[in-house]
């Protein structure tokens, strides 16, 4: 048996591991291309500065993506770089008020501008959501097992909606009609 070339060893295994189909997110690159499309209020400017660091930067965040944080992603689920456990955004809410969403493992934290916390909690389980407001939980929905529908509480009752057009303006009245239950 001939010994195989140490540098045709090492070419075929960095070749299994660059074309094994695990794409993953990009998660680095994509941060730092939004940083650089953002850093300043020109877009002239962030385009100068980014023809002159993106092939040094650029090149160093995707090498870093593709050889160690996709391997990562594709071996755990996720991915260190993309995680936003423990951060808080602020979010304008459709009443114009400035709401807290802080990220947790399982779910979000919402803090209104009046201090009133509200949790949303995801069960892995049974692929569910339950929310949580003054101490009261109740399961507001959870993915059918078949991938093509959800199970969403209405009225106290579990209701089934598609996840197609039909199935959206089934939740809408569903909505509506809780909204007038709740009314009464």
């Amino acid at each position: 048996m001939k010994k195989i070339n140490l540098k045709v060893a090492v070419c075929l295994l960095a070749a299994s591991f660059m074309y094994s189909s695990c794409i993953g997110s990009f998660s680095l690159f994509n941060k730092y291309a939004k940083w650089q499309c953002n850093m300043t209020s020109s877009k002239f400017v962030n385009a100068i500065v980014g023809f002159i660091l993106m092939p040094i930067v650029g090149s160093i965040t995707l090498f870093i993506d593709s050889v160690v944080l996709n391997t990562i992603e594709f071996w755990s689920g996720s991915n260190p770089v993309a995680s936003n456990i423990g951060k808080t955004q602020k979010v304008m809410g459709e009443d114009g008020h400035i709401y807290a969403v802080k990220t947790l493992k399982d779910g979000y934290e919402v803090t209104a501008p009046d201090g009133n916390v509200t949790l949303l909690h995801h069960e892995a389980a049974d692929d569910s959501w339950s929310i949580t407001q003054n101490g009261e939980t109740r399961k507001l929905f959870r993915y059918a097992t078949d991938g093509k529908s959800v199970i969403a509480v209405v009225n106290g009752q579990e209701q089934a909606f598609t996840l197609d057009a039909q199935g959206v303006e089934a939740a809408k009245t569903a909505a509506a009609m809780e909204v007038l239950y709740a009314a009464r």
